[in-house]
């Protein structure tokens, strides 16, 4: 028995006629390609197929060929993740050329160019919009016992029109609800306090934050879209016990120190709250959750993303405790509110000590 091999070359093409007034034109378009190695039996006279991989499309990850009787497959293309696509952004773009031009103008080491630059984008940015926030917060607050007096009356008015119109209970609830929520609404608009107003500072702060790590990100991996000189990069920009700006730090000392920080503010803030209702207490656990969830995180991630975490919570934690100054709310004309205290830190240190240590 004699076997003679040979390779054969296939390419199906389907042809598309299109029709244009008078002209007819045909479109060839390519619907799979594939190569396989075929042996000539000399006593049978039967071609046999068999499998094998295309030499000349091998090495391209998104085409696959198949032979013989299995199933062809399509042509596929890769698309990059979200994760991806919000790291080569243009506002990631924008903030690594930020970063980079603050470094070389200022002359300072990478690590106190970070520093530098989280303090003055939140004193210049979110600072002015906790200020903000804190004065929505105080009118809503100071909005609360008009509120009050204004339900009484509403619920006096409504008993009387279900006496007149012999309205069920439910009925009365439903009128009730309907114009307090248009009385609040009214409230809320005459004094320009609403109280989505004062999430702002978030809607602000979290796409900053996420923008400033993935490009710290980009120029520590060499994924930056700014070019960096080997003498002037993050791998030599660090300080003490992070020289290089591009590894983890493996001391763990900045990822538990951001975790201790950001229980810090959280505590902080939940000692403000003198009632607080089931929502705050799932928000303020939720909170507690993910600070320390991110000290795993910090420890995984280059030491400048780490740093600039750090620097960003001691000074939002530094914001914290500025906005409770009466000296300072004073001058930012923030309205009082029941919570404020003329010696607001001995009193913060006195309900820590009381809640956490006796």
């Amino acid at each position: 028995m004699m076997w003679l091999k040979f390779t054969r070359l296939t390419a199906n093409v389907n042809l598309q006629i299109s029709h244009y007034g008078n002209l007819t034109t045909l479109r060839p378009s390519i619907r799979s390609v594939y190569q396989g190695s075929s042996h000539l039996d000399t006593r049978t006279h039967r071609i046999r197929p068999l499998c094998c991989s295309s030499p000349l499309l091998a090495g391209h990850a998104s085409i696959t060929l198949t032979m013989g009787l299995q199933p062809r497959r399509t042509i596929t293309t890769d698309r990059p993740s979200w994760y991806e696509s919000v790291a080569d952004s243009t506002p990631v773009y924008l903030t690594e050329q930020l970063l980079v031009s603050t470094q070389q103008m200022t002359g300072l080491p990478w690590w106190a160019s970070i520093m530098c630059t989280t303090l003055a984008l939140r004193t210049a940015i979110t600072l002015p919009l906790g200020i903000y926030q804190s004065i929505i917060i105080a009118k809503v607050e100071a909005l609360q016992k008009e509120i009050a007096v204004l339900a009484r009356q509403l619920r006096f008015e409504i008993s009387v029109k279900a006496k007149e119109k012999g309205w069920s209970e439910k009925t009365c609830r439903f009128h009730f609800k309907k114009n307090l929520k248009r009385i609040v609404s009214e409230l809320y608009v005459r004094d320009n306090c609403h109280p989505f107003k004062a999430s702002l500072l978030i809607w602000v702060q979290l796409p900053m934050w996420v923008c400033l790590s993935l490009a710290l990100r980009n120029l520590s991996l060499g994924m930056g879209h700014v070019p960096l000189s080997s003498d002037a990069g993050l791998a030599t920009g660090g300080a003490l016990w992070f020289p290089d700006l591009t590894l983890p730090d493996s001391t763990w000392i900045m990822p538990v120190s951001l975790g201790l920080i950001n229980l810090l503010i959280t505590e902080i803030f939940a000692l403000r709250q003198l009632e607080p209702s089931k929502f705050q207490k799932y928000v303020t656990n939720f909170i507690r959750g993910i600070s320390l969830v991110m000290i795993p995180i910090a420890a995984t991630v280059p030491s400048s993303m780490a740093l600039y975490w750090l620097s960003s919570s001691c000074v939002g934690l530094a914001h914290n405790l500025l906005l409770r100054s009466p000296r300072f709310r004073g001058v930012c004309r923030i309205p009082p509110t029941r919570s404020d205290s003329e010696t607001p830190y001995k009193d913060i240190a006195a309900a820590f000590v009381a809640k956490y240590i006796k």
